[in-house]
């Protein structure tokens, strides 16, 4: 069976990259009908939260990333590394080093003088006919992985093809610090096994530890799991992706009113694609998700085009359910909705105009908080002549059916009956009832306004008006 995984350090949020390889894993179990299980690296136990943890699991959770096993912590399983690590210094692939911190540095910097790869010199790997000096007392060892001196480490990546790697490049690398602890490349191999992970994919900055990881797999007896290398996210500049290209928190993105559907439909188009299809559905995307479809160049994050693609799917989504979402955005404008039944009336109306829902909040703001235009606006779209067409509106508008097409035609009379354009009642009617120009088709949004609270706001507003325009 195919299984897969996701497997965060909780040092941080759920980010934009960490997010798409959630993403591809989840996909290509669900389009293969395997699992995907979620576990959590926290061995770095100086940085790792809590508060992380919930971060990852919250923004999992938004974007509709399940898992099937999970969550898996790894400081959970300290007892089963230790088990794994004795049967490896029992067979001879792992040792014992005393070298200390300032041994290592200044063999390092003798290398570099030496114009050569600072790497570990293996002066506490046990060979044969070696004998190895006595462990100095007081020194609390780390345990190194014997890595071979001979062969090739090769391995078919199923993005980035096949990749070679000469045993001779690599070092003993330490499996387990002196504080008993594993470190990543040992905490991972041996989660991957007992998993039964068979697919691995995960950002290429992972490339250069995978020949030290087959390395262990093969010393253990267990099996190597196939590889998938997704290039990096880069920002549409090309630099690396940071907090200025949107290298935030997924939360920070439900936040700011963006859909879960919409982030979930633009990461999976960084660096991977279905023909020209730019909008589709998760379901959508599992039954077409293939890992030898992901590009093998970096993708460019376009905070654009996610503002875009938002977008498309505000126009599409159900005015009830963004009438749940923007509420929270409301109330922090200290609007409260709750006894509103015109809230999705004019949802239906603003959120062709919006990239977000907080900016669908900020297009609502005017329906239901009287703003006041200002004195120059008024005289630039009120001349002195349209005085008594706005008295004679609000006249009609206490008598006249309180419906969208008998509005429309109300204002349309009036305009004719005065020697007006259309132009001069709308604009100015827009500016005395909503402190400003733009809003949707006036006889839809008076129809949704009501006529108390447009009688109202005309009364409120009129001797301002008056005043601006004399």
């Amino acid at each position: 069976m195919v299984r897969t995984r996701f497997a965060p350090s909780p040092t941080g949020y759920l980010h934009i990259g960490g997010a798409r390889t959630a993403l591809f894993s989840w996909a290509f179990a669900r389009n293969m009908g395997g699992e995907f299980i979620l576990r959590i690296e926290d061995t770095d136990q100086e940085r790792s939260t809590q508060a992380s943890v919930q971060a990852i699991l919250d923004g999992m959770a938004w974007l509709g990333i399940d898992w099937d096993e999970g969550p898996f912590f790894q400081m959970q399983r300290m007892e089963r590394y230790k088990e794994v690590v004795d049967q490896l210094l029992e067979e001879g692939y792992a040792y014992y080093c005393y070298a200390s911190k300032d041994e290592l540095d200044v063999m390092r910097e003798a290398q570099k003088a030496r114009g050569e790869k600072p790497r570990y010199d293996g002066r506490w790997r046990p060979e044969a006919g070696r004998t190895l000096p006595k462990p100095p007392t007081g020194v609390t060892p780390v345990i190194r992985f014997k890595t071979p001196h001979e062969g090739v480490v090769t391995f078919n990546d199923m993005i980035k093809g096949s990749i070679s790697v000469a045993n001779t490049e690599l070092d003993d690398l330490v499996i387990v610090r002196g504080d008993g602890v594993p470190t990543y490349n040992f905490g991972v191999v041996v989660d991957d096994w007992d998993m039964r992970i068979s697919h691995i994919i995960r950002g290429d900055d992972h490339v250069n530890n995978t020949p030290r990881q087959i390395n262990i797999l093969k010393a253990l007896g267990a099996p190597i799991p196939t590889y998938a290398h997704v290039p990096m996210i880069l920002g549409h500049d090309g630099e690396r992706l940071s907090k200025r290209h949107g290298a935030v928190s997924v939360l920070q993105y439900r936040e700011e009113g963006f859909l879960p559907e919409a982030l979930l439909n633009y990461l999976a188009r960084l660096g991977w694609g279905h023909g020209d299809e730019e909008k589709f559905s998760l379901a959508q995307f599992v039954e077409w998700f293939d890992v030898s479809h992901v590009s093998h160049s970096a993708a460019r994050f376009d905070g654009s085009k996610l503002a875009w693609l938002n977008q498309q799917y505000l126009k599409d989504a159900d005015n009830a359910r963004l009438a749940e979402l923007v509420q929270p955005f409301l109330l922090a404008q200290g609007i409260d909705t709750s006894g509103s039944s015109a809230l999705g009336g004019l949802i239906g109306l603003v959120k062709e105009r919006v990239n977000t829902i907080e900016e669908l909040a900020d297009g609502l703001h005017i329906y239901f908080k009287h703003s006041l235009a200002s004195a120059e606006d008024l005289r630039a779209k009120l001349p002195k002549t349209a005085l008594p067409a706005f008295e004679q509106l609000k006249l009609d508008f206490a008598n006249v059916a309180w419906e969208a097409p008998a509005l429309g035609q109300l204002l349309k009379d009036t305009a004719q009956a005065f020697g007006l354009k259309m132009g001069q009642i709308g604009m100015p009617l827009r500016l005395i009832l909503f402190g400003t120009a733009q809003t949707p088709a006036i006889d839809q949004v008076l129809a949704l306004l009501g006529r108390e609270e447009t009688l109202h706001r005309i009364e409120a507003a009129w001797v301002h008006t008056l005043t601006a325009v004399a």
